[in-house]
């Protein structure tokens, strides 16, 4: 990837003063958790966002987004929601910090290799690495988890997607050959060393993102959230599903003649199970048993495809062409849904054999060609 320095130089006609890169995320399991104050466990990737940025001082924000070929010009006394969603990523965070603060404007260059729409974060990546490279610049003195719940804030305010926290956080604490543990209650995170042996990450692209991605994001929210309010009903200490066992919720929701069966049970019931799965998870990670922490990501795909319902055809079927198969320990769909990759543990001698197989069975029942990606754990979001 050529540096974004060049770049900004080349558009801007001036030397950027301070470069960023930020990376997109992986999620081993728990997913949806986050925003139900869970337990998560990510990973930083070696996909990455740059950004390079320059002081102005003629009150506007100049941004040209090398991969698109495209450049915006907005004033920084009045920002709003832009018609224009990667502008969003970059002005939604401005508008996080006090008006004062880039009053006089900047002129930024945003350039990246995470795939767009394929469940990796590049959103929250630039998110980050704008948030960052303003911290740097004007000597704001934010301490990464600060930077994460702003990246946040611009995320639900100006991209309209009510997310959790994981992807923000992810992208701005990773770190090499290292999972986040994190709790999404608290904020409290702790790293767990990867070490997959013989074993790899690689990503099945659908390259499908479904217009309902967005939409029933946030319902799924929604529907959690009144799931809650009818544990509190019998159970008063509930603030969210991180406070509910399955048999609470079983209790309270399936006993209920009027919901049994629907979609509020079937939703708390999954995110409750995954809420577990993540924690005991990690225990299969420290002590080495592979195998087992990868039925773990087939238990959340059936969850997420039967019960949270934020799977589709294509995801179901990339899951099912590899499940069955003794070079894969583990396997699910990974992000919000509706579309984007699956993650799979593949034993690295049968990666090109598994990918090949997939690629054409996947050609041959969608009139699609697979998109695969191999990744690695890196480092966070820091100056270039």
């Amino acid at each position: 990837m050529t540096n974004v320095r060049d770049f900004f130089y080349n558009h801007f006609k001036l030397k950027a003063d301070i470069a960023v890169q930020s990376p997109g995320r992986i999620n081993l399991i728990g997913e949806h958790t986050d925003y139900n104050n869970g337990f998560v466990l990510p990973a930083a990737i070696n996909k990455t966002v740059q950004v390079a940025i320059a002081k102005r001082t003629d009150h506007t924000i100049q941004m040209f987004a090398v991969d698109l070929n495209e450049v915006e010009t907005v004033s920084t006394d009045s920002l709003q929601p832009h018609a224009k969603q990667w502008v969003n990523y970059i002005i939604g965070v401005v508008a996080q910090l006090p008006k004062s603060t880039v009053a006089a404007g900047f002129s930024i260059c945003v350039q990246g290799d995470i795939p767009i729409g394929a469940g990796l974060s590049s959103s929250a990546a630039v998110e980050c690495a704008v948030i960052f490279a303003l911290n740097e610049l004007y000597q704001l003195g934010l301490y990464k988890d600060k930077m994460a719940l702003m990246a946040q804030a611009a995320e639900h305010a100006f991209a309209g997607v009510k997310c959790g926290i994981m992807d923000m956080f992810a992208s701005l604490f990773g770190k090499k050959d290292q999972v986040i543990l994190l709790d999404c209650a608290y904020l409290t995170y702790q790293y767990y060393p990867l070490d997959l042996k013989e074993y790899e990450i690689v990503l099945f692209d659908t390259q499908i993102k479904h217009a309902l991605a967005s939409s029933e994001y946030n319902t799924r929210r929604l529907e959690c959230e009144q799931g809650v309010r009818i544990l509190q009903q019998t159970y008063p200490a509930i603030q969210s599903l991180r406070d509910a066992s399955v048999a609470q919720i079983e209790e309270c929701l399936q006993a209920n003649e009027a919901l049994e069966g629907t979609k509020v049970f079937n939703r708390c019931k999954y995110v409750v199970a995954e809420i577990e799965r993540v924690q005991t998870a990690v225990i299969d990670l420290q002590l080495g048993n592979l195998k087992i922490f990868g039925e773990k990501m087939f238990a959340t795909h059936e969850g997420l495809s039967k019960l949270y319902e934020v799977s589709c055809p294509e995801l179901d079927l990339l899951v099912n062409l590899v499940a069955s198969n003794e070079n894969v320990i583990g396997a699910r769909m990974m992000g919000g849904g509706f579309g984007g990759c699956t993650i799979n543990i593949i034993k690295k001698t049968a990666v090109a054999e598994i990918t090949a197989s997939v690629r054409e069975s996947y050609l041959s029942a969608t009139g699609k060609f697979l998109q695969t990606y191999q990744v690695s754990t890196e480092e966070g979001t820091h100056l270039l």
